[in-house]
């Protein structure tokens, strides 16, 4: 077993060395905001969805943009609006007079990297309209089913101030997000460095692809083959038991919890775990990537009581309390 480990690791050393090229050219283009980069890197090898939440300016849709120049990647990007239509995101179905015929027009869902911006501006019916294309990666046009390109990843990005005109995202479309990330304000040097960089008012360059899109699909396959021994899996359905069943585990949360994480957080802490070992250049994984992506998985599946809300304890401090209580093998 251990030389089938090292075997792994030597792969995993070697295909993820693009890794190390991609976060420089990224780098050229946004300053700072190495853990927005890294989880976007995750949630693109474990093709798994994303949700940033963070409030304007922090360079959310400027980083999305540039991963998708970095990797030659199809990109679109849908301003979501209350007026928005189901088919204004899918595509419809256009008429032919003609000869009588309806010819399916593709909406910009149909494109690898698909910048939802602002998506808890536009109502529930437009919203559900990507549950499809999230879950089955595929859309239904009228009677016919057209499968999304590959890789597909929905980037949404959702205004974390209380504003007039949104519209919670419901907990069946949350879940679908693989990863909820909050976006923090740049250090002050980083600040500087934006000022510097951006505060003129000619065009600003591109970035450079530095890596295909068959690069990505191939280090997915390496990504499934990074060794999660059974010790870290039971850690992993533990942590989630314990924001169902915390009493079990000697955590005094029970009062402060409406509902735990869902089975697909178990699923998607296994994947992403795989693939935040991956980026680290090894072929298996620790207690320490489950840690760390941990808060990212679980943030937006453990639903907060009254109780919670009155004492103002929120999702993060749960997850913590979890990550603090539950021991490490």
């Amino acid at each position: 077993m251990d030389e089938g480990i090292t075997a792994i690791n030597d792969r995993v050393r070697e295909g993820s060395a693009f890794a190390h090229r991609l976060r420089e050219e990224i780098a050229t283009i946004i300053v700072g905001q190495r853990y927005l980069v890294d989880r976007l890197l995750i949630g693109l090898l474990a093709n798994g969805h994303v949700l940033l939440e963070g409030v304007p300016g922090l360079a959310k849709t400027l980083s999305v943009k540039t991963l998708a120049q970095a990797i030659q990647a199809s990109f679109r990007r849908i301003q979501f609006t209350p007026d928005l239509l189901p088919a204004d995101l899918i595509g419809t179905l256009v008429y032919n007079p003609r000869d009588g015929s309806f010819t399916p027009k593709r909406g910009p869902v149909f494109a690898q990297l698909v910048l939802a911006d602002e998506i808890n501006r536009a109502p529930a019916k437009v919203q559900s309209a990507l549950l499809e294309a999230m879950q089955e990666r595929q859309v239904t046009i009228g009677d016919e089913t057209h499968p999304l390109p590959d890789p597909f990843l929905v980037l949404a990005t959702q205004n974390p101030i209380e504003q007039e005109g949104t519209y919670p995202l419901p907990e069946a479309q949350v879940d679908r997000f693989m990863l909820k990330l909050r976006i923090e304000y740049p250090s002050r040097e980083e600040e500087r460095q934006i000022l510097d960089r951006m505060a003129t008012s000619g065009d600003h360059r591109a970035a450079t692809p530095v890596v295909s899109t068959a690069e990505i699909v191939g280090a997915r396959a390496l990504v499934d083959q990074v060794y999660v021994d059974d010790k870290i899996r039971d850690y992993i359905v533990s942590l989630v038991f314990a924001t169902r069943e915390p009493k079990a585990f000697g955590l005094d949360l029970g009062p402060l919890i409406e509902y735990g994480a869902s089975p697909r957080a178990t699923i998607c802490l296994t994947v992403a775990a795989r693939a935040h070992a991956f980026l680290q250049g090894r072929g298996y994984v620790t207690p320490q990537d489950v840690k760390a992506i941990a808060p990212d998985v679980m943030r937006h599946r453990v639903i907060v009581s009254y109780e919670g809300e009155a004492e103002e304890v929120d999702a993060d401090e749960i997850v913590r309390r979890v990550l603090d209580g539950v021991p490490v093998p």
